[in-house]
Order: structure tokens, then sequence, then C-alpha cells
């Protein structure tokens, strides 16, 4: 394989591990938000920051918080953790060059792409659409980075006589 692979592991670790953080900080939010009225906090948030909380997407944002159960918000912190999970191990495993950590990255990103692409049906957004580019170009790369390391493992074929 060629010197840049390592460096394109090493990126596609910090971008895993990236995703890792924000879900830390997604299910850290979600535990605060079981212990507080996060609608009327929100409302003070929104006209602390001088955005008016009768404009089109804060309106909305309110009224999503406003559905938002304790059930609901106990679901967030778990998936967040659960997923921040994988992306940290994923994310470290490919910093330490780990075999594993790219098969595991290759099965653990191909099974997300169809939740991606439902995501992006029910609410399409450029952030969505870059992700999963992102998520396929990674599983493309390191499939051919596997393949083409088994095929350099592989004794040569010596002609019969």
């Amino acid at each position: 394989m060629k010197s840049s692979d390592p460096r394109l592991i090493r990126l596609i670790a910090l971008f895993k591990l990236l995703k890792a953080v924000l879900l830390i900080l997604v299910g850290v939010g979600a535990l605060k938000l079981l212990d507080t009225d996060f609608t009327n906090a929100l409302e003070e948030r929104v006209t602390m920051l001088g955005l008016g909380p009768g404009s089109r997407y804060v309106g909305r944002i309110i009224l999503e918080a406003a559905t938002l159960t304790p059930n609901k918000i106990k679901d967030l912190e778990i998936g967040s953790f659960v997923y921040a999970g994988l992306f940290l191990t994923e994310g470290i495993g490919l910093w330490l060059m780990k075999r594993w950590a790219e098969w595991f990255t290759v099965i653990i990103t191909s099974s997300l792409v169809p939740v991606e692409l439902y995501g992006i049906f029910r609410h399409p957004g450029a952030i969505k659409v870059l992700v999963l580019i992102i998520n396929i170009a990674v599983v493309g790369f390191l499939l051919y980075r596997i393949r083409g390391e088994r095929s350099d493992a592989r004794p040569p074929v010596l002609p019969a006589n």
C-alpha cells in the first residue's frame, strides 16, 4: 500500500473520535435535561441570545423540545453513549493501525448507511448528505486497503511444470 495510507487511516480515526466526542456531549446534555424544565430553559437561552422565539426555525426547535418526554430523553442518552462507545472503539483501533479496527469500521459504518439514508429521506440536510458521503468513502477505502493487503500477503503462484 502507499505511504499515504497511515495518514488516511489516522484521518478516519480522527473523524470517528470527533463523532464520539459529539455523541458524548449529546449524552451528557441529555443527562442534564432529565433534571430541568428544558423548554423554559431553552426559551430563556433563546431570549438571552437575542433570537426571536417566534421565528420559524427557533419556534420549531422549541416545539420539538416541548415534546421531549423523560423516556425520549433517556433513550437519547443511552443511544448517544452506545454509539459513542462504538465510535471510540473504531477511532482508537484505527489510530493504533489495528487490522480488526478496519474490519470493525467497515461493518459498523456499512450497517449505519441505511439509517443515514432514512434520516436524509425524512429530514434532508447538507450535513447529513456530507456525512453519508464521507462514510461511504471510508468504507470503500478500507475495503480497498483490506483487499490490497490480502492480495499482497498471498504467496506468488508458481507456474506448473
